[in-house]
């Protein structure tokens, strides 16, 4: 039997390739804003009750329950705001890419809906700087919600106002840390803060703030529309729904897949993206984004499930799954993505801003035959400050999770290629031993 998608937030975009981000299309062949007409006759609280029921978790990377977000906001402090992560930072991640340029008025719808669940009557969507096609539709459909009384004052007579602002940021990694985007908001460096306050009780401007992902709140207009025992009856165990997974590397059909939770990661990989290219071999996959600690081909049995990768000592966290063949390097890999943490780091935190570029360094030099034979435990030894224990899920000595990102892809190399990768630095040190020196 094939391997198929449950497409829910993909399903419009996909039938409707030529026009699925205009307001036409969207109201007449996706019924969009209809689930907000619905919410808008139904309780705020009612609303909060229904996403926590139906299990949906943040599809931005933490995987924290929606609607139990929504629900620590103080009672009656006002005013409050909305802020949709739409910086999307994290490698080889192009699924809320997607959503903002093909299906703009899901998210706008979602965000409507979202706002009034929570009274909040000023939201913003902060789109990173790079997407210009998505942010033009974006602002786009926000225009058009405007002009069909979706938006603004008193939306379709129920007395609710509500003001939709997007915002485009300078484009960096960091902005994708919900203080971090609070900040370059605010019109500060893209820094984190620390927690507590959290931004539920303290976040933009000092109020609260709920930070919701793209791929998050364009799932809410569906579970209104169909109900959250509906939703909840999809998927596995606490990962409920579907769930949009970017895979990409050495497959045959890299893309945006949208799948039930609980799919095994062999379905995915080999079934809809086709398998590893060319016949090889499949070496390791990255299961949830650059900062996911590696698997390996005995887990391709593993189900999509959030806790269960949890168990495994990695994350699903933003849905980027990369592939690596037999014929890759781990160590380059490994490398490339430590270039990358070194160059994004925000600077703020000690452990990350000096951390990051040693690891960097020495990894450069393990990489490429100039390696000692004790760095890997070097790397390990002084990694241990940025990440005590260097155990997933991470403990950090910084404010953000940018910190342990540094060490993720190092553990996975000693934990899966550790007495392979020595044997190497033995190698190459007793190479450059052997070279004879000549005299001038």
């Amino acid at each position: 039997m094939a391997v198929e998608e449950t497409r829910i937030v993909t399903k419009f975009l996909r039938a409707r390739e030529k026009d699925s981000w205009t307001f036409e299309a969207a109201r007449k062949h996706n019924k969009a804003y209809s689930a907000l007409e619905k919410a808008l006759g139904m309780e705020p609280a009612t609303i909060v009750a229904e996403v926590q029921a139906s299990g949906l978790r943040g599809r931005g990377g933490a995987g924290f329950g929606a609607g139990q977000k929504w629900s620590f906001l103080p009672k009656d402090v006002f005013p409050r705001y909305l802020a949709v992560n739409a910086d999307e930072g994290e490698p080889s991640t192009f699924k809320d890419h997607m959503l903002l340029e093909r299906d703009p008025h899901q998210i706008v719808e979602g965000v409507a809906i979202t706002a009034f669940a929570i009274q909040a009557h000023l939201a913003f969507i902060y789109i990173r700087g790079e997407f210009a096609l998505g942010a033009e539709r974006v602002q786009q459909a926000v225009d058009d919600a405007y002009a069909s009384g979706f938006l603004g004052k008193d939306i379709l007579g129920s007395g609710f106002d509500l003001d939709v602002v997007v915002h485009r940021g300078a484009g960096c990694y960091i902005a994708g840390d919900e203080t971090g985007l609070l900040s370059s908001l605010e019109g500060e460096r893209a820094m984190p803060r620390i927690k507590p306050p959290f931004p539920a009780a303290q976040g933009l401007y000092a109020a609260p703030t709920v930070v919701n992902n793209v791929e998050t709140l364009s799932t809410v207009p569906h579970i209104i529309r169909r109900g959250a025992k509906w939703y909840a009856g999809l998927g596995v165990n606490k990962s409920t729904g579907t769930r949009i997974f970017s895979v990409s590397g050495m497959v045959e059909r890299p893309g945006n897949y949208e799948v039930e939770l609980g799919m095994s990661f062999r379905d995915l990989i080999e079934g809809l993206a086709g398998g590893v290219r060319d016949g090889k071999a499949l070496k390791f996959f990255i299961p949830g984004g650059a900062s996911a600690p590696w698997l390996m081909p005995e887990h391709l049995d593993e189900p999509l499930d959030m806790d269960r990768a949890s168990e495994l000592k990695t994350m699903l966290g933003s849905g980027a799954i990369m592939v690596f063949d037999e014929t890759v390097d781990p160590l380059l890999i490994s490398w490339r993505l430590a270039k990358f943490y070194a160059h994004e780091s925000c600077g703020k935190c000690t452990p990350c801003r000096e951390g990051s570029g040693w690891i960097d360094k020495v990894l450069y030099r393990m990489a490429h035959g100039l390696g000692r034979p004790d760095d890997l435990d070097l790397l390990l030894d002084f990694g241990s400050n940025i990440v005590p224990g260097l155990n997933a899920p991470f403990a950090q000595t910084t404010i953000c999770a940018l910190g342990p990102s540094t060490m993720s892809h190092v553990v996975s190399l000693d934990r899966y290629f550790g007495a392979e990768i020595r044997r190497r630095l033995k190698r190459d040190h007793a190479k450059r031993n052997a070279l004879e020196v000549i005299a001038s």
